[in-house]
């Protein structure tokens, strides 16, 4: 395992390397984060647990660190915080070092991450093209290897637009899931701290880590109808105009969700789009004004504020008092309207972004270029819903990213359903109990199992009735000439989590192992311990479970 100084050293090398300066508004000299690391190995090496020991973090600079300036892209709005914020403060207490502040769309105010007066980010994997914003240095400092994971963001998508543009991870909790004291505020009802990592497992970790209860809980919705992920798709012509290869980009993502066993279900998409618009259109905006609009009104003629942002903030302040009202009757409206056309859907799945521009068609068409970046990310924090943005190819040379998006409270079955996106599905073959239509059937359906086929196993299997409560058969491997038979089995298809939720709650006897099919093919199966079918009885000769329970006297 990597030392935490060590990964601080990797860590300015790959700065070096890569020469991004505008990916930073305060860098920490590197003597000061090393110290910071020996502090941390040598907590370790006294037994502390420390879940992050050995991990470098990167924070948008709108959020506190103490030592170091907040400026949130205005070097004239500066300050200097004595505390971290708490989503700071709970990762360093895990074991992250802070290596410094990034550069951002000034006032978290943009998704294009050119709006700084410390230059335009440049996309990791293509510099021509944009980051994506307003937590533009975040993600490209993940994506270019200096950090493991980065915070953002998230008011209109800010914590996921960029990471679809840099082919990272971007996890949008449920509003109020990480606090959001020390963050200098967007869109105070709508902010989110997010997490940007290479995977979906280090992203949840950092989640888990800064999360803390916050009364909403109780708001969570009910537990899901069992069966197969059930994941809303809009139909193509509701997505709009997207980049050239897109659209069949994320038809690819729909079927491997498929494939993986999801069942794919029709959804309106209308209401989000609607909802969308109303974020920047309509009354919503004002709260930015809120925000730092006295600040900006103050110092219309310094240098130091982005000519789009300060436009964009000005204008919020004349929107008057009953526009804003009008707006929220109306997004109440299109809330009920999204829940009722989600139905009962695990998820909504949509193109993270429209399309991926050119640094030169921002400068070009700053507003209607970012107007379009937002089409499927600003409703998301309107209708109180958390959602992951994952990695789902490369288009043209550009990595191409989905979201998954689901009500408040959901965001770890999110993260589940995209790792469906990322991690392949995994079989497993069942001869007893856990068949369809048998009493542990449910639970291969609560994790997302799908039958694909009934087989046999190879004729090298003992099967036993066991003294167990449900009645469970035990399988036995004799190999060729110990007497065995074929057996029945039914291969499922699961998610990798959900199998490992199988092997959490499987009891003993019960074990995972190899099982040999007809065809000589071998999968993951339910087997037995040897030792637990002495005294058994032994029901080889029926072939399958269900014929021996369909032999059994009625009572």
């Amino acid at each position: 395992m990597i030392t935490a100084v060590e990964r601080v050293r990797a860590a300015y090398t790959r700065i070096a390397q890569v020469d991004r300066p505008e990916v930073w508004i305060s860098l920490r000299p590197q003597a000061d984060t090393e110290s910071d690391a020996a502090a941390v190995d040598a907590k370790v090496a006294a037994g502390d647990r420390l879940p992050l020991a050995g991990t470098v973090l990167a924070v948008k600079g709108n959020i506190d660190v103490a030592g170091l300036p907040t400026t949130a892209g205005c070097p004239a709005y500066a300050y200097e915080p004595d505390t971290d914020a708490p989503a700071v403060a709970r990762l360093k207490a895990a074991g992250a070092v802070v290596l410094g502040t990034t550069n951002l769309d000034q006032f978290a105010t943009g998704l294009v991450g050119t709006r700084s007066p410390y230059g335009a980010v440049r996309n990791a994997l293509a510099p021509e093209h944009v980051s994506g914003g307003s937590s533009s240095g975040s993600a490209v400092a993940v994506a270019l290897g200096i950090a493991d994971i980065a915070l953002g963001t998230d008011t209109a998508g800010s914590g996921r637009v960029p990471a679809a543009f840099n082919g990272i991870v971007g996890l949008k909790p449920t509003f109020g899931l990480i606090p959001t004291e020390g963050v200098v505020p967007a869109c105070a009802s709508l902010d989110c701290v997010t997490v940007f990592a290479r995977t979906l497992p280090e992203a949840e970790q950092a989640l888990s880590l800064m999360s803390a209860p916050s009364g909403r809980e109780l708001s969570a919705p009910a537990a899901r109808r069992p069966g197969p992920r059930r994941i809303a798709v809009p139909e193509l012509g509701q997505l709009g105009r997207l980049d050239t290869g897109w659209t069949e980009a994320f038809e690819a993502a729909a079927q491997r969700l498929a494939d993986a066993g999801a069942e794919l279900l029709p959804v309106d998409l209308s209401p989000f789009t609607e909802a969308a618009a109303m974020l920047y259109e309509g009354a919503f905006v004002a709260e930015r004004y809120t925000a730092v609009g006295a600040f900006i009104d103050a110092h219309k003629d310094s240098p130091d504020l982005d000519p789009t942002v300060a436009g964009i903030i000005s204008r919020a302040g004349d929107i008057p008092a009953h526009q804003l009202y009008a707006d929220q009757q109306k997004l109440a409206s299109l809330r009920v309207r999204a829940q009722a056309s989600l139905g009962d859907a695990d998820a909504l799945l949509l193109p993270t972004a429209a399309g991926h521009p050119t640094i030169a068609e921002v400068e070009a068409d700053p507003l209607g270029v970012n107007a379009r970046l937002g089409r499927f990310t600003n409703s998301t924090n309107l209708f109180d819903q958390a959602a992951v943005a994952v990695p789902a190819g490369d288009v043209n040379g550009l990595p191409f990213g989905v979201m998954l998006i689901g009500p408040a409270f959901t965001d770890e079955r999110l993260v589940r359903i995209a790792g469906l996106l990322t991690s392949p599905p995994l079989r497993l073959a069942v001869i007893g109990a856990h068949l369809s239509g048998q009493p542990l059937n449910g639970q291969l359906l609560a994790v997302g199992g799908r039958l694909v086929h009934t087989t046999t196993t190879a004729p090298t299997y003992r099967l036993y009735a066991l003294n167990t409560m449900p009645p469970k058969p035990g399988l036995v491997r004799v190999g060729e000439g110990g007497g065995g038979g074929t057996i029945e089995a039914e291969v499922w298809q699961l998610p990798a989590e959900g199998l490992g939720t199988l092997l959490a709650a499987l009891p003993r006897p019960m074990a995972l192992g190899s099982v040999e099919l007809a065809d000589g093919s071998f999968v993951t199966g339910f087997l037995c311990e040897p030792q637990a079918v002495d005294g058994a009885h032994e029901i080889t000769s029926y072939g399958s479970w269900r014929a021996y329970l369909a032999a059994l006297p009625r009572p």
